[in-house]
């Protein structure tokens, strides 16, 4: 059994990239039922115990035998020194598209989960989706509670060929326009700070994580903030990282910086796709803007949503996605300075009574972050699980030093802290209606 991947998914393969989901636990974790919840997700959705292989003419996604489908793997240690090394183990080539770990502390009491999901069948949404089917999956079981069964697995039809109709002509001249538009306007880089072959992790560094937090009071004062100035939260995000940036910049006066939004198909297609179907169902949306060394932040935010509003009035997010098989011979297609996703709100795992959830995690990774480059974006992965804002700053050693990228936090996290004092606080019971 297998399916052709899209020339869109074909993409993904090369990148080696993949979707990191943890989930920190404090409780009693009853391995047999979680391991029973992952094999009843994998067999749900067959991406999850797959191989890509090469036919010569393309690539396919194909079920792997019963003996090689992944299954549960159990390991013991510090949470966080582990979780280090599964961020930084790729899946295997050739192997299965998931992978899922359950590591326990020696107190036997805190537990780390983490799942792993090739990019190539998942995004963000629909990895947050599964990771939460999982868990429910779980509390069913341990309840003893009757869970639905899935139906006869299916492939998801790929998003690129669920567009709307388009005029050939219109898509060339789309394309022709993205070109000139990244000819007359390329954007400056972040230099990398690590000096050459001498990053954790060997020539090609280790990838580590940066993280800012905001508490659900800072949250809601930075969401009140967005809404009446008109703007959406992916908006204060951006302008806060691309203010960043040009501090990183070298030369006075304003330089050209590119923002590039990932933007979510489901909810925009007729039917409407929905989160639980396992496939990449994104397209991208680059602007150029002209930032100076000490931006208007609240400017440069209705800047971004305005821009990004009218991407999508025109519905040119469906036009970018028809000419995304056109970015390996023109990458400077999606060549930006930072690189801003947004999960949105979204809920956690819902557990069996005496286990708990102290902590929810997505982080993008990848196998390849060449640092011969000099210079690269930097990504900033943005959700909010629970009412509470996260943005995970992965990177390779081997390009941004661990001292680079937690003053670059920090100081993203204070150009989010500046848009939260234009909001008053409110009382307890108002932020948690």
């Amino acid at each position: 059994m297998h399916r052709a991947l899209c020339p869109v998914e074909t993409l993904y393969v090369g990148q080696r990239s993949r979707a990191v989901l943890s989930c920190t636990l404090r409780g009693p974790v009853d391995v047999a039922a979680l391991s029973a919840a992952y094999d009843a997700m994998t067999q749900a959705h067959p991406g999850l115990r797959s191989r890509i292989e090469h036919t010569g003419t393309g690539h396919v996604l194909r079920l792997l035998d019963e003996d090689e489908r992944p299954r549960l793997t159990l390991r013991y240690g510090d949470l966080e020194e582990v979780y280090g090394e599964e961020l930084n183990r790729p899946l295997t080539v050739g192997g299965p598209l998931s992978r899922a770990v359950l590591v326990s502390a020696p107190d036997e009491q805190s537990h780390l989960f983490v799942l792993v999901i090739d990019h190539t069948v998942t995004d963000g949404h629909s990895s947050i989706a599964l990771h939460n089917a999982l868990w429910d999956r779980y509390r069913a079981l341990v309840d003893g509670e009757s869970a639905t069964e899935p139906g006869d697995p299916r492939w998801p039809e790929p998003v690129s060929r669920l567009l709307p109709p388009a005029d050939e002509t219109d898509t060339a001249q789309y394309l022709d326009g993205r070109l000139e538009e990244a000819r007359r306007h390329p954007v400056a880089l972040v230099p990398y700070d690590a000096v050459p072959g001498h990053g954790t992790g060997g020539p090609q560094g280790r990838i580590e994580v940066r993280r800012l937090t905001l508490d659900a009071d800072h949250t809601a004062r930075l969401r009140r903030t967005a809404r009446d100035a008109g703007v959406s939260v992916h908006a204060v995000v951006a302008a806060a990282l691309l203010a960043t940036a040009r501090r990183r910049l070298d030369g006075d006066g304003p330089r050209t910086l590119g923002c590039l939004s990932p933007v979510d198909l489901r909810s925009r297609l007729s039917p409407p796709v929905p989160a639980t179907a396992l496939v990449p169902a994104v397209t991208t949306h680059l602007q150029t803007l002209d930032v100076t060394e000490d931006p208007d932040s609240l400017d440069l935010a209705r800047t971004v949503h305005g821009r990004l509003s009218d991407f999508l009035a025109r519905g040119d997010h469906f036009r970018e996605m028809r000419i995304t098989p056109e970015i390996p011979r023109t990458p400077a297609l999606q060549l930006a300075t930072v690189i801003a996703t947004n999960m949105g709100v979204v809920p956690g795992p819902r557990l069996p009574e005496g286990l708990r959830a102290v902590d929810v995690r997505l982080v993008p990774a990848r196998e390849q972050y060449f640092p011969q480059a000099g210079r690269s974006p930097v990504m900033a992965c943005v959700v909010s699980f629970e009412g509470r804002l996260s943005i995970e700053f992965p990177h390779s050693t081997a390009c941004f030093s661990p001292t680079f990228m937690r003053a670059f936090r920090d100081d993203v996290r204070a150009g989010l802290l500046r848009f939260t004092t234009a909001a008053p606080p409110r009382p307890a019971d108002a932020l948690t209606a």
